[in-house]
């Protein structure tokens, strides 16, 4: 029976130990710190050698209860009594590596596609590696590095069997809660465990760095790392309405910080968007200050509006400490079907960091789910729309684990559980520049807020979860299209040019009470 723990799965390589550092020693620190199964890779020792090295392996691993596999050779298990062996695409085959081991023996095989994992449930592995999920130095990779996101549908096909997943592939410390968090199928199927190589082999302490892999599975599984937390029950306008009030009020309460890496053509209207919804805004793009940033800051806002390559850093480096630092970060990825570069930089970012938002027209969304059904023209949509917008958004908010805002004449909001219908805004909003940039700027402020309120408060008044990015989404969609349609009423307002100061100016004098008579909004 397959019991091993492959929560964290040491992959060992002497090549890779710090100078000085003895390779026995390396391994039972590591063991220390919370190593839970081991794998002996030795590609470049002779069989006597491969041999003496597996056995003391063994004898270390015995010493903590920890089970040991062998890479490749199924011999050398044999030899050592091993708990069992992983095998590579164009290793022995299972059924034969099946007859030679003892029976009970654990069998994994590397992964690298959906066909792969299919046939290694029909083959009937115990558990299967995927990867390579990061870029790695550890080995030559014969195939494509698959990414975070990459992993989900492989883990989808393994629901309805007891085959157990692992992530393997340039898996660090530094990215581990990306991993888990990324690396989840449309059905919830998780990850099993993580295959750590040089991050630790390769350390002087490697007893710490296992006790911070440990760390971070552990609080992982406890909290659920993302920042979105589904309703268990269907949401009624009332309550949403009731938590959309509080954030209202907590906003202009507590002046959140907003960090905005945005589009050069909209950034002072966006920064002005944020102080008159009652925020800071800070519009800095040095890659030095992102870690600084992400400690003070109560969200993330990053479009891609007039992407640059030099600008690829900042983005990488702002969101992945914003996840370190649980910061709601909130993507816009404007025009991103327009270029090949932009898809690219999008795909990267996905790939690198968890957004708690994306928010995008028809046709940004279509590109990043890969649908065909709505095109795009720049940074516009083409066509009417989706036939299904909401179960689109659903779908997609599911798949990337986020809450996803389709805007439109009806903006639609999900966070994979429910689907909210917004009716609110005015045509001219559509009519200047960075209309929908100012949207993802609003959301930013009230998924700051979110976060502000949730650490603070008990949900015991029937009111929804705080925190909820669900939450702070709708009511950065609402509060900027409810005051839309005051500011369009106004006498003073002959277009687009005297009605964007209209805009800040209703903002500001913007009351919930405003908001909640005004509000449509339907629950799916």
């Amino acid at each position: 029976m397959d019991d091993i723990n492959y929560s964290l799965y040491l992959v060992t390589g002497r090549d890779l130990l710090p100078p000085g550092k003895d390779y026995f020693q390396s391994l039972e620190e590591s063991l220390q710190g919370g190593v839970s199964v081991v794998q002996i890779r030795e590609k470049k020792a002779d069989t006597a050698e491969f041999l003496d090295i597996a056995r003391r392996s063994k004898a270390v691993c015995d010493k903590y209860n920890v089970p040991i596999l062998i890479n490749d050779r199924v011999d050398v298990a044999i030899a050592i009594n091993a708990r069992g062996v992983h095998l590579g695409q164009t290793d022995m085959s299972i059924a034969t590596a099946r007859s030679l081991l003892p029976e009970g023996a654990i069998i994994g095989v590397s992964c690298n596609n959906e066909n792969h994992v299919r046939a290694a449930i029909q083959d009937g592995v115990d558990y299967v590696g995927i990867g390579a999920v990061w870029g790695t130095q550890t080995k030559q990779l014969t195939s494509p590095v698959i990414g975070v996101r990459g992993v989900g549908k492989m883990l989808e096909i393994l629901d309805g069997t007891e085959v157990k997943a692992v992530a393997i592939g340039g898996i660090k410390t530094t990215n581990l809660l990306r991993t888990l968090h990324g690396c989840v199928s449309t059905t919830d199927h998780a990850l099993d465990g993580v295959a750590v190589v040089s991050d630790i082999v390769a350390s002087k302490e490697p007893r710490v760095v296992a006790e911070k892999f440990t760390k971070i599975l552990e609080a992982f599984r406890a909290i659920n790392f993302g920042l979105l937390v589904a309703p268990r029950s269907v949401p009624s306008k009332d309550q949403i309405l009731a938590s959309v009030n509080d954030l209202i009020n907590t906003v202009r309460k507590t002046g959140p910080l907003v960090h905005q890496i945005t589009n050069t053509v909209v950034a002072t209207q966006s920064a002005n968007i944020t102080l008159a919804l009652g925020a800071s805004p800070i519009m800095a793009t040095e890659p030095q200050e992102m870690g600084d940033l992400s400690r003070i800051c109560g969200a993330l806002l990053v479009n891609i509006g007039t992407m640059r390559s030099d600008g690829k850093e900042s983005m990488t480096l702002a969101g992945y400490h914003a996840n370190m630092n649980k910061k709601p970060v909130v993507f816009d990825p404007v025009g991103v079907g327009a270029s090949a570069f932009r898809k690219e930089t999008v795909k990267d970012l996905l790939n690198t960091w968890q957004a708690s938002v994306i928010k995008g027209n028809a046709g940004e969304l279509a590109s990043i789910a890969g649908s065909t059904e709505v095109a795009s023209k720049g940074v516009d949509s083409v066509g009417s729309g989706f036939s299904d917008p909401s179960s689109f958004v659903r779908a997609l908010a599911k798949k990337e684990r986020c809450v996803v805002v389709l805007t439109g004449p009806v903006d639609y909001i999900s966070d994979g559980v429910w689907v909210a219908a917004l009716r609110n805004g005015h045509e001219i909003l559509r009519k200047f520049t960075g209309s929908g940039c100012i949207v993802g700027s609003s959301i930013a402020t009230y998924c700051a807020a979110a976060v502000a309120v949730g650490r603070d408060t008990e949900n015991t008044d029937g009111r929804l979860v705080y925190g909820d990015m669900f939450i702070g989404a709708i009511a950065g969609v609402l509060v900027l299209t409810v005051a839309a349609e005051i500011a369009a009423k106004r006498e003073d307002v002959k277009g687009p040019g005297t009605f964007l100061p209209a805009l800040i100016d209703e903002l500001w004098v913007l009351t919930p009470s405003d908001v909640l008579s005004m509000a449509r909004i339907d629950i799916c």
